[in-house]
């Protein structure tokens, strides 16, 4: 089976969040898994070019955009990953915008992408069996395979889209149509038109074979008004071909046995050094808390409403109060950031704040809290569950998409748990979860056990990743069995 990612973010290469992580992980566990032929292609962003030896295919594409034309060249690193090469759309600092906003032309920039991913799969000879899309920024490829590249060449393959986030759709000004080369019967309720506007995760959500999400219940939720941003009427037409899978992590990467960027390693049978690995974080942080054993809380992220930062804000007086700790990290919503500072000023020594992202102290603050913090809006999958819970470090979560798939929720009659989740969206609803997992923690006994359970759960992405080739597979028989 000859399988491509076609992708806008894949680590080590290039990454703004989770859908960077997914893509590099899934690449990594479909090279184990034989007899597949696996390839990856991105936009060649100038941070590639400047940290990669890359190779010249000497392939050239050339994409008809609106009234004009826009060349490009294809690049390799390795005999498996290709990077479309356009300096007028791909080499800026960022991928697809600055903290004041999105770039004006992303419309431009994801077509031209969109459609050379298939222009490079035919000058290149590679003949994909499954085209594997993800998110809106490649959304357009599935419509293309039906409409301009409905030839001999892609007579066999099918393509995938999985949605990441469905709150992320690729909305378009109604002029921007002409830029996809679309006709304007396109531009209907039933097309790409989005109340207005031109929709390009919706494209892709009319024309894969396969719709794919990262949790079972994020599937589920996709089809209500609610989760649906608009979409769930399509997705609903289209659930008999929609799955949900679970992400998985890097445990390569994720490992605290053997983890370089902490200060100690331990394991799921020695959890002494996780000790160690607070203590240091607590002094890096600048925390002095009055008393040393106070559990410490950690949220490693993006600072979004999405992410529940807004109830946080509203509860974090309370939480610091019942005596916890409290380290912030990440970036997101600049109206979030001073809103997060102040906490830290308002609390210093038993909060901490930085604004940015660097990967290594991302590990510590895992390995060195007691408690990680997701009281997310909506969440599809999660990462950030899964590897705090590699780390012993208990999750605190609201129950929704991935996060009520992966976490087995406090019960107080059998202290059975992994975490602790709770329902309602609110500041209320967090304090009084977080309320909870505070008296479990000060029950030292009951609260290493959940952190011997936690640690034993297994989301690798073997099991992930078998999934994906079932649903190929079983998309392929069907189109092979239509075609007689």
């Amino acid at each position: 089976m000859k399988i491509l990612i076609a992708a806008s973010e894949a680590v080590p290469y290039a990454k703004t969040g989770g859908l960077g992580d997914v893509i590099g992980s899934l690449l990594k566990e479909y090279g184990k898994m034989r007899p597949l032929k696996v390839s990856l292609i991105l936009p060649l962003y100038s941070w590639i070019r400047e940290n990669f030896p890359l190779i010249d295919t000497g392939i050239s594409v050339n994409i008809p955009i609106g009234s004009g034309w826009y060349g490009g060249k294809v690049w390799s690193h390795g005999s498996s990953v290709y990077f479309v090469e356009c300096n007028e759309f791909f080499d800026r600092p960022e991928l697809y915008g600055t903290s004041q906003g999105d770039y004006p032309d992303n419309a431009k920039r994801f077509v031209f992408f969109s459609r050379a991913v298939l222009e490079t799969c035919m000058a290149a000879g590679l003949k994909p069996d499954v085209i594997h899309c993800n998110d809106w920024q490649t959304g357009l490829i599935p419509l293309y395979r039906k409409t301009f590249y409905n030839n001999d060449f892609f007579s066999e393959t099918i393509t995938v889209l999985t949605i990441h986030n469905l709150g992320y759709q690729g909305l378009f000004r109604a002029s921007d149509l002409v830029l996809t080369g679309l006709g304007s019967e396109w531009f209907t309720p039933e097309g790409i038109e989005f109340y207005g506007k031109v929709n390009f995760l919706k494209g892709g959500l009319l024309t894969a074979d396969i719709l794919t999400t990262v949790s079972n219940t994020y599937a589920q939720e996709i089809l209500t008004p609610e989760y649906g941003f608009g979409l769930d009427g399509v997705l609903r037409k289209r659930s008999s071909d929609l799955f949900g899978v679970l992400n998985g992590i890097d445990t390569e990467e994720w490992d605290p046995r053997k983890d370089t960027n902490i200060p100690t390693n331990y394991g799921l049978y020695d959890i002494a050094g996780k000790v160690a690995c607070k203590k240091k974080l607590m002094q890096e942080c600048l925390l002095e808390p009055g008393d040393r054993n106070a559990p410490l809380v950690a949220i490693v992220g993006r600072l979004s409403q999405q992410k529940g930062l807004d109830i946080l804000i509203e509860a974090v007086d309370d939480i610091i109060t019942m005596g916890a700790g409290l380290v912030i990290f990440g970036k997101g919503d600049e109206t979030l950031h001073g809103r997060v500072l102040e906490i830290a000023e308002r609390h210093r020594g038993t909060a901490f704040v930085k604004i940015g992202y660097d990967e290594s102290l991302a590990h510590r603050i895992y390995a060195g809290s007691d408690i990680f913090l997701m009281p997310s809006r909506y969440e599809p999958c999660g990462l950030g569950q899964l590897i705090a819970m590699k780390y012993g470090t208990i999750p605190v979560a609201r129950k929704t998409g991935g996060l009520a798939d992966t976490i087995t929720d406090y019960d107080p009659s059998t202290g059975y748990s992994t975490g602790f989740l709770f329902e309602e969206h609110s500041a209320s609803a967090l304090r009084k979860c977080m309320k909870l997992a505070l008296c479990v923690y000060a029950e030292n006994r009951g609260w290493k056990q959940m952190i011997l359970r936690a640690m034993e759960m297994d989301y690798s992405w073997e099991t992930s990743a078998t999934k994906y080739i079932e649903l190929y597979t079983r998309a392929l028989e069907v189109k092979k069995t239509l075609k007689r």
